[in-house]
């Protein structure tokens, strides 16, 4: 008797456990499917961001080309369609070694700046920028530098302190005074040594087109990008 109550009390936990096996299958399964329920959404969010990201780039860059384009050889620069409007011409930006804004720079900036400015906090654009960046970019040269850590850590310094200058002599002109609260939001100065060369077609450094300034403009579309990937993570 006790023998057949020991064995229906062991079939009965067996069926307890197979019920909490089958429970948790099914809780896991749920779980699963909500997961590729969400990846799924969120890849339809990147696709649609990326397409309005693509195609607010293109409209912007075409904006800027048309606006610029007789300039661009005038001052010795170039509009990528990454959106990076880059002043190469050494001759035009500082003396070598220092971060003083030549004449030549300063009349191009004087220019530049407040008509690039109309473009991109144009109602048209103003609510999808999120930073404008001016950049500065050395070689990897310094002359008696000790190693190349060395002329690195100078380079650095300098380009910040040719960014800083950039950035304060825009900040002085009248012509954008009125945009001063949306400038100090968005525009910022970034110097990055020489860890952006620009390299030759046979692969050595270019020295002279390495050494420029570049303002940069960041959408919220990366922003976006990058939170929605982390919450996939």
């Amino acid at each position: 008797m006790l023998s057949g109550e020991f064995e229906e009390e062991n079939e009965e936990h067996w069926i307890a456990v197979s019920d909490l096996m089958s429970g948790l299958m099914m809780l896991f399964l749920l779980i699963a499917v909500m997961y590729l329920v969400i990846v799924e959404r969120k890849n339809d969010e990147i696709e649609r961001i990326v397409v309005l990201y693509e195609d607010l780039r293109e409209e912007l860059y075409q904006d800027l080309l048309a606006e610029f384009a007789d300039d661009l050889p005038l001052w010795g620069s170039e509009l990528g369609e990454d959106l990076k409007f880059r002043f190469t011409n050494t001759e035009l930006l500082f003396e070598e070694g220092q971060s003083s804004l030549k004449a030549e720079f300063s009349s191009i900036l004087s220019d530049f700046f407040p008509r690039y400015m109309a473009i991109l906090n144009s109602e048209k654009y103003r609510d999808d920028i999120l930073e404008v960046r001016i950049e500065g970019h050395t070689s990897s040269a310094w002359s008696f530098a000790n190693d190349s850590d060395d002329a690195y850590m100078r380079n650095m310094a300098l380009s910040q302190e040719r960014t800083r200058t950039t950035l304060g002599f825009i900040f002085g002109l009248e012509s954008v005074e009125h945009e001063k609260d949306w400038l100090r939001e968005r525009l910022t100065a970034n110097g990055l040594s020489s860890s952006q060369l620009i390299m030759a077609d046979n692969g050595e450094e270019d020295a002279e087109r390495s050494r420029r300034v570049e303002f940069v403009v960041v959408t919220d579309a990366e922003t976006r990008l990058s939170t929605i990937l982390q919450e996939i993570k």
